[in-house]
């Protein structure tokens, strides 16, 4: 019996073809060339009159002839698939990583979800934001953020001050010269937070989708392997449609 992965491996090339068939049937259908046909003979009025040959074109194509082979067309094409879609049915496998079964007797058509959902997400994952390595950060639950440890910085002042160059004399008042001077007036306390993630959490993330991309794409080769009973709707359909 036929498996499934190679009724799918048909499938594709039977659309083609079919599709390919069928516009060619049409073409031909819409030439009233090839549908008509005639056939003249010439009587002279007299025994003396001129005789000429009988003239006479065939009909080419027939509508009923293409009915018939578009109908053999399509009932290759609707068994094809017919076969698929109930194998569809049928063919599960468990999604196992590792000794653990994840998902027990999974639908073929909801592995190929899980399968393009998990290529998006991987990617999702691979562009999460990851904490500035040059800061050490611990998870802190009552921010429910990840924050780094207190650094205190200093608060300055600019006070002047004033420099005495000469002192005062007799004849002179004294030269002083102003400058300013940074006092510390206080302390910041900075604590910096954060909601991205640790480059080993992400790393972590990825592997586990990557691990099971994997053990879905087992599954699915294993569900594809499912033997197949050939289903014939085709003729059915087409005995009704065709009957006269």
């Amino acid at each position: 019996m036929p498996r499934l992965n190679q009724i799918i491996a048909v499938e594709k090339g039977v659309k083609s073809r079919s599709l390919a068939e069928i516009t060619e049937a049409h073409h031909q259908l819409q030439k009233p060339t090839l549908l008509g046909g005639i056939a003249r003979t010439y009587r002279p009025r007299d025994e003396e009159g001129e005789t000429l040959p009988p003239e006479s074109t065939r009909v080419q194509v027939r509508a009923e002839d293409i009915l018939r082979q578009t109908a053999a067309i399509l009932t290759e094409l609707f068994d094809v698939t017919a076969t698929k879609d109930w194998a569809n049915c049928e063919a599960k496998a468990d999604v196992v990583i590792g000794e653990r079964v994840l998902l027990r007797e999974v639908p073929v058509s909801y592995l190929l979800f899980l399968e393009k959902q998990l290529n998006d997400l991987n990617t999702f994952v691979r562009k999460l934001p990851v904490l500035d390595a040059s800061e050490s950060w611990t998870f802190d639950p009552g921010a429910d953020a990840y924050a780094t440890e207190p650094v205190q910085t200093l608060r300055t002042r600019k006070v002047p001050r004033n420099h005495v160059k000469a002192e005062a004399t007799d004849k002179h008042p004294p030269q002083v010269e102003v400058y300013y001077e940074d006092v510390t007036v206080g302390y910041w306390r900075t604590v910096k937070f954060s909601g991205a993630l640790p480059a080993q959490r992400i790393h972590e993330l990825q592997t586990r989708v990557q691990k099971l991309q994997q053990a879905v794409k087992f599954a699915r080769e294993e569900a594809n392997a499912h033997e197949v009973t050939p289903q014939t709707p085709g003729e059915k359909v087409f005995a009704y449609l065709l009957d006269s």
